[in-house]
């Protein structure tokens, strides 16, 4: 018998409940651009770190700024990743962290091949292609697309996210099945929808989205529904684990 490194995949979802923020960003915010104050926002990611049994400087954050850029990273990083919107690795207990406040949060991983993702999708990104381009970073390191499952977080619902007809129309012609109307009978957008499609199109195997709406849900971010405000986050981390064989 001989021993086989395996991995578990981890997924969490932070709400804004629990931290030391104050308002309006009251009170788990762990974004670091939006206004806070640096100390509770530093606490506040400690406070995460120590929730899912990792030491903080085992997280890696990224400088989001609605692109396409990927980053494979293979250790921990002292500062957040510059311009990036998705991060990829294959390194046991290093957890990818994605911000959000409306936008689509994706967590991604290849179970078998012990390859994982997050992803930072708004309507820029979306539109642009950052899933295809994070699908391609995640092959290029071992993944197969028929093996990866993928986790839609909270975000904006095409119940709520109302755009101009213009737009609604330009995104949807780059991103289909995203196109909606609103609760209002207003035209509108579900991105989560569009993002689905495209990685069920990609040939992910499975995809699974938490249907809670950021506008709605007063627990959670949303820079729709009161600017200025914080930002919830997205982990995806490997857990190393011991098998026989």
């Amino acid at each position: 018998m001989t021993a086989a490194a395996s991995v578990r995949v981890r997924r969490v979802t932070t709400t804004r409940d629990g931290g030391f923020s104050r308002a309006p960003y009251d009170s788990f915010n762990l974004g670091d651009h939006v206004g806070d104050d640096p100390e509770a926002v530093r606490r506040n990611r400690i406070r995460l770190a120590e929730g899912i049994g990792l030491a903080p400087e085992r997280l890696v954050w990224m400088e989001q700024v609605h692109g396409r850029n990927v980053e494979i990273v293979d250790g921990p990083r002292a500062e957040p990743v510059p311009v990036t919107d998705a991060l990829v690795t294959t390194v046991p207990g290093l957890a990818l962290v994605v911000l959000t406040a409306d936008c689509v949060p994706i967590l991604l991983s290849d179970d078998e091949a012990g390859v994982i993702a997050a992803v930072h999708a708004g309507r820029v990104g979306a539109r642009i292609g950052i899933v295809p381009r994070v699908i391609e970073a995640m092959v290029s390191v071992g993944a197969h697309p028929e093996r990866i499952g993928a986790f839609l977080g909270p975000a904006a619902s095409g119940r709520q996210y109302e755009v101009p007809a213009a737009m609604r129309d330009d995104v949807e012609a780059h991103l289909p099945g995203s196109a909606t109307t609103t609760a209002k009978g207003t035209p509108g957008l579900d991105l989560r929808a569009g993002v689905r499609r495209q990685l069920e199109e990609a040939g992910v195997a499975g995809v699974a989205v938490d249907p809670r709406c950021t506008i709605e849900d007063a627990r959670l971010f949303s820079h729709r529904r009161g600017a200025p405000t914080g930002r919830i986050a997205g982990v995806v981390w490997m857990e190393s684990e011991a098998s026989s064989e």
